[in-house]
């Protein structure tokens, strides 16, 4: 629903744009500008498709005891600080053990758990 009501916002614009274009123009040049507009939106839409599929499937999971400091501070609400201090705990057995080591709160753990990982 949400990535209709989208491409909805998206597509109208352009739509309303065309229309007031076309007040003072030849049934031609009304085609010629729909068929380049509707070209443009064809592949703009594409663009977006790929881009919520990105979105979508990049999860890529971090291993709490190899990661970088930069891998560790793109996980969400992993600022640069936490990071130092996910470091300055390893090794990890867990994933878990960011809570009971009091690294993170169970809040911020939640928010990464599906992307983190311990390796052996």
């Amino acid at each position: 629903m949400h990535l209709r009501f989208s491409l909805f916002t998206f597509v109208l614009p352009i739509l309303l744009g065309i229309t007031l274009a076309c007040v003072n123009q030849s049934p031609d040049q009304i085609r010629q500008k729909t068929a380049e507009e509707t070209a443009a939106i064809k592949r703009d839409t594409k663009a977006v498709a790929q881009g919520v599929k990105d979105g979508l499937s990049n999860k890529k999971s971090v291993d709490l005891n190899k990661a970088s400091k930069d891998d560790l501070a793109s996980l969400p609400g992993i600022s640069s600080h936490q990071a130092d201090r996910i470091i300055a705990e390893r090794p990890y057995a867990n994933t878990h053990q960011l809570v009971s080591r009091h690294v993170l709160s169970e809040d911020e753990y939640a928010q990464i758990q599906d992307r983190v990982v311990v390796n052996p």
